[in-house]
């Protein structure tokens, strides 16, 4: 039994980590980190402060937590939805849209992540997040340049077809409204159609 309980407590400990770590980001994201406090985040959460300070230290982890996760998250996330046997091609549309679904997905984290990214003074988190971010953006290189040893794109400045495919990616957060047009990975679809397929007529 007292396994038993253990184990329900392990996993009531999660889910309020995950809630506060979801509620935190929105706040983060609305109204900044100077303007989000610890408070803030317990009446968010509905629960004490006291209890909030049981899970974190300071509202300093809770930002950290927030902006380093989701950087490594959205990398992990999207390399776990590339179909292994699927074309270079077929990948980077994967690519796309897994980056489409993870924005809809944790749509705060990604707004609070953004907004810490340059600004966390803190150097080892900023290398940590650098290193993740260098890893997701250079994953989209080499389906390019996987795309174009197959012959399935002609020859392209690799960098620079890399930076149009996460420019439009990156910039859906500066005006996608969840509840107005398409969802997010349907927007990275087309994307991908305008990009590599181009936009005149057959």
């Amino acid at each position: 039994m007292a396994r038993a309980a253990s184990t329900v407590e392990a996993g009531d400990s999660a889910e309020r980590i995950l809630q506060i770590l979801s509620e935190s980001a929105r706040l983060f994201a609305t109204n900044g980190y100077d303007g989000t406090s610890m408070r803030d985040i317990a009446e968010a959460c509905g629960i004490s402060k006291s209890l909030l300070y049981h899970h974190f230290t300071d509202k300093d982890e809770i930002f950290a937590r927030i902006a380093l996760g989701s950087t490594r998250e959205l990398y992990q996330f999207v390399f776990d939805r590339l179909p292994e046997s699927a074309t270079p091609t077929e990948r980077l549309r994967a690519f796309m849209v897994a980056t489409g679904e993870y924005f809809q997905r944790y749509r705060w984290a990604w707004l609070a992540s953004t907004s810490a990214f340059w600004s966390d003074p803190e150097q080892r988190r900023q290398k940590e997040r650098m290193m993740w971010r260098d890893r997701y953006e250079g994953l989209v290189r080499t389906l390019i340049q996987q795309a174009i040893d197959a012959g399935e794109f002609r020859p392209l400045d690799v960098p620079l077809a890399g930076r149009l495919v996460l420019s439009a990616l990156n910039w859906m957060h500066r005006w996608y409204k969840p509840d107005k047009g398409m969802p997010a990975p349907q927007i990275a679809d087309a994307y991908f159609d305008m990009i590599f397929r181009g936009m005149r007529a057959e």
